[in-house]
């Protein structure tokens, strides 16, 4: 096609030829010239892939399932358009979406044999930042970014994670006894101190009660005496 091509801020129109590298618009519009220039669109919209692993077994041998979500596009830079122009170019976005997603299950695997059950289901985040960052550098050289990826559910059928659960929970009541215990017995210590304070406090006025009548008794006795 020749002429004028106008692109909006969701696609990007990449325009070859001349023996010039390929100019990048986006959100907007360019002349091409015939015969001699192409102009061809692609998309930027973003991806929503559902990343499923199923039955992976991790570093101690117990297999696991994975459901996560990502979102992905083509870069915003004009190069990384060009990347993912020279992959996708002519694709449609169910099949550059097929390429993103085999490249993070394909990560998400190889990291979830890494790590314990125990290391994935405690901290979520920091595993989906891990499997983030890892699968970025593979992405990008698709030209592709990852704007976000979460993990939405872990299972296993063997009841680990299950039994896990249980023992935090007994391990939360165990620590909530044991605090109360403590708690219990900082009290009954304070008590006592705050006897033995007043004990003291009451002694020692007893005893300056009964010097000053000592001293009283004293003093009237001289003085009949005289």
């Amino acid at each position: 096609m020749a002429g004028f091509h106008k692109v909006g801020p969701n696609e990007a129109l990449i325009v070859s030829g001349g023996g010039e590298k390929p100019s990048v618009v986006v959100g907007g519009r360019k002349f091409v010239l015939p015969v001699i220039q192409k102009a061809q669109r692609l998309s930027l919209e973003v991806m929503t892939l559902t990343v499923n692993t199923p039955k992976v077994y991790t570093s101690e041998g117990v297999a696991v399932s994975v459901d996560g979500v990502a979102q992905v596009k083509v870069g915003s830079a004009p190069d990384a358009i060009r990347t993912a122009a020279e992959q996708f170019i002519g694709k449609k976005p169910g099949e550059i979406a097929a390429v993103a997603l085999q490249t993070l299950e394909g990560q998400q695997r190889a990291i979830l044999g890494t790590m314990t059950v125990e290391q994935i289901d405690q901290d979520r985040v920091a595993f989906a930042d891990r499997v983030r960052d890892v699968a970025a550098t593979d992405m990008s050289r698709l030209g592709l970014e990852i704007r976000s990826f979460v993990v939405r559910d872990i299972q296993d059928e063997q009841g680990y994670l299950e039994a896990l659960g249980v023992r935090r929970t007994e391990e939360v009541k165990r620590d909530a006894t044991i605090g109360q215990a403590e708690a219990n017995r900082d009290a009954a210590i304070g008590q006592a101190e705050a006897n033995r304070d007043s004990g003291i406090k009451e002694a020692d006025a007893d005893q300056k009660a009964q010097a000053a009548r000592f001293e009283a008794n004293t003093s009237i006795a001289q003085s009949q005496r005289d």
